[in-house]
């Protein structure tokens, strides 16, 4: 079985990594930072490390095409790149590199792996999204618009994969707050979990193929009551890191 991750340098795809390559997965892992990856490719003979930036839309394609063609069928695509910050000032350079990287780049790579399986007989996709998409969080404008968007693309995918007939199941993970590198280390985050064990729940969800996977139980009981939330009382309120 082969797996091929983008955004396994650092975070949960690093450690989503880490438990494939532990139960004997052919894994190719890729990140913008591939001397990240030295470490990985030091864990088994069956790991293999490419360098990818996705934003790179002229050459990530090509490479990626490559990757999951070469040395025998991919059967997972897991797409782990991905940015956000806190942005109150609306700092344009933050908004735009945040979109750049998790609309412009994702769907570069989704696209093609989307493209790769159904020409070759099906396959699965797996992304991180975040329970932020599901509400938009004022604190976080670009973060919250782009996971909203990552939300939404792959439910579109999934409805053409039904529809083209072209056998691709789709995995949307949507992670509350995991302590990775991503989340301000001067901030108090709620209800925060720990990398392996978000990274362990979402390497099970994968397997299953499940549709939709909030990481943990307690982010779902909170997406589904401030979903029920109208809007008008949303935005009254104050939601951020301490």
């Amino acid at each position: 079985m082969k797996i091929v991750i983008t955004g396994a340098s650092s975070g949960l795809g690093r450690e989503v990594a880490k438990l494939f390559i532990k139960n004997g997965w052919q894994v190719v892992v890729c990140a913008r930072r591939i001397e990240k990856l030295e470490e990985l490719t030091k864990l088994s003979d069956k790991v293999t490390a490419e360098k990818i930036d996705v934003n790179d839309t002229e050459n990530t394609p090509l490479i990626l095409n490559r990757l999951l063609s070469e040395n025998g069928k991919t059967d997972i695509y897991f797409h782990a790149a991905g940015i956000g910050c806190h942005n109150r000032e609306l700092a344009l350079d933050k908004e735009l590199a945040v979109m750049q990287t998790n609309c412009k780049g994702f769907a570069c790579c989704i696209d093609t792996a989307f493209n790769y399986f159904r020409e070759n007989g099906g396959g699965h996709i797996a992304a991180i999204s975040s329970i932020a998409g599901t509400k938009g969080l004022g604190a976080s404008p670009a973060y919250s618009a782009t996971k909203a968007m990552n939300n939404t693309y792959l439910q579109c995918l999934a409805q053409l994969s039904t529809m083209t007939k072209a056998g691709v199941k789709i995995t949307d993970i949507r992670p509350g707050f995991v302590a990775t590198d991503l989340l301000d280390k001067n901030r108090h985050y709620p209800m925060l979990m720990n990398v392996e064990y978000a990274a362990n729940k979402i390497y099970k969800s994968i397997l299953k193929k499940k549709r939709v996977a909030i990481i943990d139980w307690k982010y779902a009981i909170l997406v589904f009551f401030w979903k029920l939330i109208p809007n008008f009382i949303w935005e009254r309120l104050s939601i951020d890191a301490k």
